[in-house]
């Protein structure tokens, strides 16, 4: 059987569809590439997202997208965290839907394709699924999944009823996992989960993130090794030794604040205070100087004043992180801030990220001025019409800026590999550049 797999959402997600790739591949089956035509497909799955209602929409429009083609025989799949959350009224009110399966069960998929009757399975103990993978998009850039679930419950999160809680992948099977996708042509491995810096908490082996990126950086092949997702209070001495030790490892790190003021944090249900914050941030410049920060904040969260968002653009100003992104707050049902008094108005909260992000553009554009007549190693993605497009270590993809470079200048192609490139200018997000002969 032929398969499609579409995938809505975050990276975590692209690493589930990876993985049930693999489940589908070793029980025999052909697994398209991304950018097939799922019309050549006998069954589409879509992995969908459930975290807040613009991926929930986004979710339910691709899987109407796709639902024509069951007319041509086609058996539509709807997996992830919205098959999860809301599987029993999908299963009522998404006829169009064959498969429902929920985020414990993608080990049952290939059985369950074989299935002629409507099912929907999203009631299994949380589980952690490791093997094989396939690689369905970029095979130079890859993410590995540390981790499952969350304990941090914080008050507008939904993921601790979703994902179920924390729960630590083995080094050792991380570690053969990294090797492995080193030989399918990995340069950058991208660490992912909900936490990465509490990995190693529920292990009895006493290990840590920290001594997980020392075996990592060991793997022959991969060039870069990238941390997304550290919380502010658990990033240790040891963490950030081993950023500034570890030649591989990216000076970069995602360290998702979501806000500074000490009373919306309370709210929040986040363990970070406004000094913690400001003295890791101190801590990380210390130890690495040339290190990219980066960060998320949500603005018009319930009781969010205008003392509280002057608060969190003062910090902006003050701190000059490389790379922000900012949140309008999303109410999501099920979760304690959906039910907190002075929610603040939609238009309040859209105005408050545009001020972010006006902000923000000054700073960007800054710090990308201060790189123009520098060298820098620049992974290269893709090529697009006349320019190869890539980042740099300070860049994750598709969250961060890029480079763009002149293809013309290339005698061969240069995607998929880390080369030299000298930065010519700069733009508020994004670096232009040129090749430099070895």
């Amino acid at each position: 059987m032929k398969i499609f797999i579409e995938t809505v959402g975050c990276f975590k997600n692209r690493e589930d569809s990876e993985r049930m790739a693999g489940l589908l591949a070793r029980a025999g089956h052909e697994v398209l590439p991304a950018g097939s035509d799922a019309a050549d497909a006998d069954a589409i799955v879509v992995n969908t997202c459930g975290f807040i209602e613009a991926a929930k929409q986004e979710s339910i429009e691709t899987i109407f997208a796709y639902a024509p083609l069951r007319a041509q025989g086609k058996r539509l799949v709807v997996t992830g965290c919205l098959a999860q959350r809301y599987a029993a009224e999908l299963a009522d009110e998404l006829p169009e839907a064959d498969v429902l399966l929920g985020v414990n069960d993608y080990e049952r998929l290939p059985a369950i394709l074989g299935q002629s009757e409507k099912t929907v399975v999203a009631e299994s103990a949380p589980s952690i699924l490791l093997g094989e993978r396939v690689a369905l998009e970029s095979r130079h850039t890859r993410y590995l999944k540390i981790a499952e679930g969350c304990d941090n419950r914080c008050t507008y999160c939904v993921i601790p009823q979703i994902r179920g809680p924390y729960r630590s992948a083995p080094r050792d099977a991380l570690l053969g996992e990294a090797a492995q996708l080193a030989r399918e042509g990995c340069k950058e491995l991208i660490l992912i989960a909900q936490d990465v810096t509490n990995y190693g908490a529920d292990l009895e082996d006493g290990g840590d993130l920290s001594t997980l990126l020392q075996g990592l950086a060991g793997t022959d092949g991969v060039e870069w090794i990238r941390l997304l997702y550290c919380y502010e209070e658990r990033i240790t001495d040891a963490l950030i030794e081993a950023v500034a030790r570890e030649p591989k490892v990216c000076r970069y790190i995602d360290i998702p604040l979501q806000h500074v003021s000490a009373p919306v944090l309370k709210r929040m249900g986040r363990r970070s205070t406004p000094d913690g914050i400001r003295r890791t941030i101190a801590r990380l410049r210390e130890a690495v100087p040339d290190i990219v920060i980066r960060t998320t904040f949500i603005t018009g969260f319930p009781g969010e004043t205008d003392a509280d968002f002057e608060a969190l653009a003062d910090f902006l100003e003050e701190q000059r992180l490389g790379r922000v992104g900012v949140f309008a707050y999303s109410r999501e049902e099920g979760t304690p801030a959906a039910d907190m008094p002075d929610q603040v108005p939609r238009e309040v909260a859209e105005a408050r990220k545009d001020a972010l992000m006006q902000i923000q553009q000054g700073i960007s554009l800054a710090h990308n001025r201060a790189l123009v007549g520098t060298v820098q190693d620049v992974l290269i993605d893709a090529r697009e019409e006349d320019c190869f497009v890539g980042r740099t270590r300070g860049d994750a993809p598709e969250i961060d800026g890029e480079v763009l470079v002149e293809a013309a200048q290339a005698s061969a192609s240069p995607v998929g590999r880390i080369v030299p490139v000298r930065i010519t200018d700069a733009l508020d997000y994004d670096l232009v550049g040129e090749l430099v002969s070895p």
